[in-house]
């Protein structure tokens, strides 16, 4: 038995918040009756399940590394019409959706599925799933700053958790940072480098976990194989 909103998430019919607001308006039945109780738990394999009229199918769980170049919008629209994650995705009939973001600017390792379960989990910080960049940055940071990355820099939301920073090259003009990090807030690693007044030119996320890039181009993707998938079942336990 799992919850309604769980289900409904894992059969690619919306994201786990917004089918709760489904089913707080109404627009869900089970075994032809109206629930709006949140929480509420259903068998997938033998309940009837509808939304606005349709009954629902478990979709098959799919994960992939997406490439993700820059100028492209994390997100499952954008009312501005700029060019969206999603639309690489046109040739997968799953409702495929990003695990976290990358911003507009950013460029690199995205893992996109339609396991809520396993989205949830990857996002959440008790795991502290690693996350590798390569940062350009205008300048040379000395190895106090480095070392104040390293440490933690606080942020208008609060410090951020120890960082593993080395430098991979080093001139006056810009210099090349691979910082590891654990943690997901919004522009994370633009910040950090502001902080100790480096801003950062460009920026790739190289790795997620053990998952990398290797043999992908920008606007490329793959899917990720079943040693993988529980590869990944493993570390989030």
């Amino acid at each position: 038995m799992e919850r309604l909103q769980k289900v409904l998430a894992q059969a690619g019919i919306a994201s786990r918040r917004q089918s709760e607001e489904l089913i707080l308006q109404g627009k869900v039945k089970v075994n032809g009756q109206v629930v709006q109780t949140l929480g509420t738990k259903v068998d997938p394999g033998h309940d009837w399940i509808e939304v606005n009229g349709k009954h629902i199918k478990q979709e098959k769980k799919r994960t992939f590394v997406f490439y993700k170049p820059k100028l492209v919008i994390t997100s499952m629209s954008d009312p501005e019409g700029r060019k969206t994650v999603v639309d690489y995705f046109d040739d997968v009939p799953e409702r495929i959706y990003p695990v976290g973001r990358l911003d507009y600017e950013t460029e690199g390792l995205l893992l996109m599925t339609n396991d809520g379960e396993l989205a949830n989990r990857l996002a959440h910080p008790r795991y502290e799933v690693n996350k590798l960049y390569v940062a350009t940055v205008k300048g040379k940071p000395t190895d106090e700053e480095l070392e104040r990355l390293r440490g933690g820099v606080r942020l208008d939301d609060g410090m951020t958790a120890p960082a593993q920073v080395r430098m991979m090259q080093a001139n006056p003009e810009k210099s090349k940072l691979r910082i590891q990090i654990h943690e997901g807030r919004n522009r994370q690693i633009r910040r950090m480098c502001e902080v100790i007044g480096y801003p950062v030119l460009h920026l790739i996320r190289t790795k997620y976990a053990f998952l990398h890039l290797q043999g992908l181009n920008p606007g490329d993707k793959r899917e990720l194989t079943k040693a993988e998938i529980e590869k990944l079942n493993r570390m989030l336990r």
